[in-house]
């Protein structure tokens, strides 16, 4: 019986750590306490839709010291996996910020698409946008992961090419990363043409939209796609936007839901806050984990 006994607890044992390791991939918590979303005020279609609060006072001036955020939103021990790099494709130099395992080997990679008037350093900033974005650099560096932020020549098919080439380059390091790309305001209109890019759409695992325009046309897709292959998306933006506006946004949300009930697609909805809050206020960790359950077919 003692025998019978020990054997079976080597058993137990030995499944345990069978099921560590078929755990599937997602974000460890980092500072999570700082960066959750502060209050939901509604939510709606069963988690879906949440209305965010935003208060100035408490999430940007409280929060900030002068120009840049409290130190305790920050850690620069991602600068020692940072580099500013150069990817020469063919006849593109594509410049970049590439943060964590550059090399090869990432579970994830997350690019940043910026918006008008930015560039690379936009998105590799520690003290801007509340700290957002060293956070993003955070959370890849501590899970195995790659962050790019890129320079690219313009918002159509050339700087679509840029960033496709460069994904291109690290998803061949990296063959089994999930690739989620992070569309900042005017970058959606990159992120668009990636996600309709017959060659490409298939290694993208989620779209992050944050105070970006929509495109009605993919309501189509959403239609006829199979489940399992469904691209989820999410999309976060600010009442106070009035350069992009959020009511499109909004509408397009409705005109999915409607369509396909079930299409994995989110949406936060700052109550205040002005274009780019969604910079400063969106949860990467929250949103880059729902899409890993949804690629995994796993309840989050």
């Amino acid at each position: 019986m003692r025998i019978a006994g020990q054997a079976l607890a080597i058993l137990l044992l030995l499944a345990a750590f069978a099921g560590a390791a078929e755990a599937p991939y997602r974000l460890a918590p980092y500072k999570d306490e700082l960066f959750a979303y502060p209050k939901i005020l509604k939510t709606e279609l069963d988690g879906d839709f949440l209305t965010v609060e935003y208060i100035r006072k408490r999430d940007l001036y409280d929060r900030d010291q002068g120009k840049r955020v409290d130190p305790k939103y920050v850690s620069l021990a991602t600068k020692a996996v940072e580099a500013d790099l150069v990817l020469e494709a063919g006849s593109m130099a594509v410049k970049h910020i590439a943060v964590g395992m550059k090399d090869g080997g990432a579970k994830a990679i997350v690019a940043f698409i910026h918006g008008s008037g930015a560039d690379r350093f936009a998105g590799a900033n520690d003290w801007i946008h509340g700290g957002n974005f060293n956070r993003i650099k955070n959370l890849m560096m501590l899970n195995d992961g790659l962050y790019l932020s890129p320079d690219f020549s313009d918002y159509g098919e050339k700087g679509t090419n840029q960033v496709k080439a460069l994904l291109i380059h690290h998803i061949v390091l990296a063959p089994d990363a999930r690739v989620f790309l992070a569309c900042g305001s005017f970058g959606g209109k990159i992120c668009w043409r990636l996600a309709k890019d017959p060659g490409f759409a298939s290694l993208i695992s989620g779209l992050i939209f944050l105070d970006s325009d929509m495109d009605p046309a993919f309501l189509t897709a959403a239609k006829t796609v199979d489940p399992g292959k469904r691209l989820p998306i999410h999309v976060s933006n600010s009442m106070g936007d009035w350069i992009i506006g959020w009511r499109d946004q909004l509408q397009f949300f409705k005109n999915v839901k409607a369509a396909v009930p079930d299409y994995p697609i989110r949406f936060a909805l700052f109550n205040a806050g002005t274009h780019g809050i969604s910079l400063r206020m969106t949860d990467w960790r929250l949103v880059i984990n729902w899409m890993l359950s949804v690629r995994d077919g796993l309840p989050e």
